[in-house]
């Protein structure tokens, strides 16, 4: 891939604009569509973009397997701690009247957007991990036999 200079130079400019793309979605999904799982699996695309443009070995330096196998069980817990949170707080659970019990319509922006912040972490997580797996595999044939 060393010689598609092109690609990689478009590459490296798409990317950072997926992720800020991704960011928009993820903190602007309770007032427009778009949330948690949108933002997760476009964040997801600027990693595997990377990855397919420069190879596995490169994108699991910049995002190590540790880190996403980490995001993966994070973002649950940021979801499911958000119930909790609400639980200890008296009120039942993923009761978002809970983080703000004078004003309950802005505890339930506040708990909205932990729930999906939470769910944008697992699904990124999820999403590269099954690119890890399915890129890390050998290959069966050889480019010759296509």
């Amino acid at each position: 891939m060393r010689h598609h200079l092109i690609l990689r130079v478009v590459t490296k400019l798409l990317v950072g604009c997926i992720i800020l793309f991704a960011f928009y979605v993820q903190f602007h999904g309770d007032f427009s569509p778009g949330g948690g799982f949108q933002a997760g699996v476009i964040m997801a695309v600027a990693f595997i973009l990377y990855g397919i443009v420069f190879g596995l070995r490169k994108v699991q330096a910049v995002f190590p397997p540790w880190v996403v196998h980490k995001m993966v069980a994070l973002g649950v817990l940021i979801y499911a701690g958000t119930g909790v949170v609400s639980l200890f707080l008296g009120y039942g659970f993923l009761d978002y009247g809970a983080f703000a019990p004078h004003h309950p319509s802005h505890g339930q922006h506040y708990g909205i957007l932990a729930v999906e912040f939470g769910v944008g972490v697992t699904v990124t997580g999820v999403m590269v991990a099954i690119y890890y797996a399915f890129a890390a595999r050998p290959a069966r044939l050889s480019d010759e036999e296509w």
